[in-house]
């Protein structure tokens, strides 16, 4: 392994000035795998710079950048010479080579939220004052005027929910403050504080306390849970009262919008993007608001919609299932319009050389999730009944067809269906259609492709996908992600189609690209595989140099096996510290129709690793990490599918 001699002495030189918030010890590495002949593992020396002008560049945090952590964070940039000596806020912070750096400090006070940098050479000295910003929380202090965070109020307006479903009513205020809610029927609801402790607000102790605590803020969110029908009279809105002593706040709730109990309000999905065809849209769906995708829905379904908050509307997939969608994607429809009714007809397979069609006749668009695992698909089908009497399968060993062996159907609830595809190989691609001609939903499930045995990326189409821009991360002397991995994409393109793969660049300079358009480019170009390059970096208040390293990730389990071999292969090169091979919920690696990997092979915020990423050998062990990654996974599916 590489050593990281400077960082170490870093990480020392923060220890004292950390001591109020101790820094948690590393993990041990563990030990890394042993690299493959003909090549050295680990990183150059950073080149050195000595004897430049000293110039303080701080490429993070940004002035007045909004800081989220809560006890320290790191700063990274550059004082332009490596034989120059750092200081920030008195610590000291060693300098790289190429005059990079990379500190953990603790957090100024918010008195005075300032970094003060100075560079010293000799009797040369440069200066630095860098201001930042903390979150504002108004103070709400147990003594003096009852103040009362007005913003903190829910709900919040345009809000829709069913008339027996429980709402959230809170607000912050301090502790030793008395909540009621008092509803449309007129009747008080309190709003409870959390336990301190495990145990209950001490009035009598918190009366001593307002003397010393008349600044210092002592708030809590009280809270109940009421029916939205006590919300919803327009007429006679519902009130918060908040009360300490003969001091009283009052706010008025927001109108929720109760829906009809009598008649559905349906809506119509439609994505807000229009890239790409009907084949590439989708409109995602998560399990709360603002949460993480988990469902790709099919535009033109039609749902029931069971609430409304903060942007985004609550659509019930079946009796035991509601789901959240961006506000601004699905269409109301009049009051009264009734729901398709979804009953499915025959389950056909229908073989075609390079996939096979699994159709399911239902008249109506369904609510859908498709995942692979091993040897099976597993489609589940909301607000559907299961009827079918006859479900042939069109081939089959017989009919020279063998990719779909067996279908199997359950009734899971009186309105979820689950379809089970048994393959004869893994599962590897597939798409989910709705055909309008047939009135059917079409599950394409794809073949894995002919794999030469000697050459297994021949003939195949890979994606080639450098990362960003738009976004992306910096590092301490200004290498932008996006421009460090293009050299490596083209590097990647070049050694696949020395291997006789055609390539698609989904980014052919330096310019953005959106990442639908990524997508959409390698889906029309039948690609086989998806590979997305990356740098990476950490979010406020996460130690940089405890948590750097190599990780490879995925979205579909299917595309877990391709992601471990690009994660060994570029652990087997440079032998950073091993974060893993995981999902994460990535839109680039969200397309079903081939396997996705994204590789975040180093730490461009860590000044070794950025100044590593500028060395044009290194750019070209990555790539090779890559190519070692994807000629593995075709081998082991040749392996695996026997093709």
């Amino acid at each position: 392994r590489a050593a990281l001699p400077w960082l170490q002495l870093s990480l020392l030189a923060t220890l004292d000035a950390c001591r109020s918030s101790p820094i948690p010890s590393p993990a041990p590495d563990p030990v890394p795998p042993r690299p493959a002949p003909g090549f050295t593992r680990g990183l150059p020396a950073v080149p050195a710079v000595r004897g430049a002008p000293l110039a303080v560049s701080v490429r993070y945090p940004a002035p007045n950048q909004l800081i989220a952590a809560r006890d320290s964070n790191f700063l990274l940039g550059s004082v332009g010479s490596g034989d120059a000596t750092l200081t920030v806020n008195g610590a000291p912070v060693p300098v790289a080579p190429n005059g990079a750096f990379l500190a953990w400090l603790p957090l100024p006070p918010a008195a005075s939220p300032r970094y003060e940098l100075m560079v010293a050479r000799g009797a040369d000295t440069v200066r630095r004052s860098l201001t930042i910003r903390y979150p504002v929380r108004q103070p709400l202090p147990l003594a003096g005027p009852l103040r009362v965070d007005t913003s903190s109020l829910v709900p919040g307006r345009a809000w829709w929910a069913r008339p027996d479903d429980l709402l959230r009513v809170s607000v912050r205020a301090p502790r030793s403050a008395v909540v009621t809610m008092v509803g449309a029927d007129g009747v008080r609801h309190p709003l409870r504080a959390p336990a301190a402790n495990g145990l209950a607000f001490d009035e009598t102790a918190a009366v001593s306390a307002m003397a010393r605590d008349s600044v210092t803020d002592a708030s809590v969110v009280f809270a109940t849970e009421v029916a939205a029908k006590l919300l919803a009279d327009s007429t006679r809105p519902a009130l918060v009262v908040v009360k300490r002593g003969a001091d009283s706040v009052r706010l008025s709730v927001p109108v929720v919008r109760a829906l009809s109990p009598l008649l559905r309000t349906v809506g119509l999905l439609r994505p807000a993007s229009r890239i790409g065809s009907d084949t590439d849209r989708a409109v995602n769906a998560r399990t709360i608001v603002n949460g993480t995708y988990k469902w790709q829905l099919l535009p033109q379904t039609a749902l029931e919609i069971t609430g409304r908050q903060s942007g985004f509307t609550r659509v019930r997939l079946d009796n035991t299932l509601d789901v959240w969608v961006d506000s601004d994607e699905i269409t109301t429809l009049p009051e009264g319009t009734p729901l398709p009714r979804r009953v499915t007809g025959g389950i056909r397979v229908t073989p075609f050389d390079e996939y096979a069609d699994v159709v399911i006749g239902m008249g109506e668009r369904p609510a859908h999730h498709v995942e692979g695992e091993g040897r099976s698909l597993v489609l589940t089908l909301y607000g559907v009944q299961a009827n079918p009497e006859i479900s042939p399968l069109l081939g089959g060993p017989a009919g020279g067809d063998s990719l779909v062996r067996r279908v199997v159907w359950e009734q899971v609830t009186s309105d979820r269906v689950r379809v089970t595809l048994h393959l004869s190989q893994p599962a590897y691609g597939w798409l989910a259609l709705w055909d309008d001609a047939r009135r059917a939903f079409v599950l394409r499930v794809r073949r894995v492709p002919r794999i030469d045995a000697t050459q297994p990326l021949k003939g195949l189409t890979i994606a080639v996908d450098p990362g960003h821009p738009p976004a992306g991360s910096t590092g301490p002397t200004g290498l932008y992600e996006g421009d460090a991995v293009f050299p490596v994409g083209l590097k990647l393109a070049e050694l696949l189609r020395a291997r006789g793969a055609n390539v698609v660049m989904t980014r052919t300079s330096l310019a953005a690209v959106e990442l639908p358009e990524r997508a959409v480019l390698a889906r029309r170009e039948n690609a086989h595989a998806f590979m997305s390059i990356h740098l990476n970096a950490l979010p406020d208040g996460v130690n940089p140099f405890t948590a750097n390293g190599t990780s490879t990730l995925f979205y579909h389990n299917a595309s877990e096996p391709f992601a471990r071999e690009v994660q060994q292969a570029l652990q087997a090169r440079f032998g950073l510290r091993d974060l893993g091979v995981h999902y994460q919920n990535l839109a680039i690696a969200r397309p079903s129709w081939y396997p996705s990997a994204l590789a975040e092979g180093f730490f461009v915020i860590v000044p070794e690793q950025e100044a590593a990423l500028r060395d044009e050998a290194i750019q070209q062990k990555y790539a090779e990490a890559m190519v070692e990654g994807l000629e593995k996974y075709f081998a082991w599916l040749r392996k695996e599918s026997g093709r």
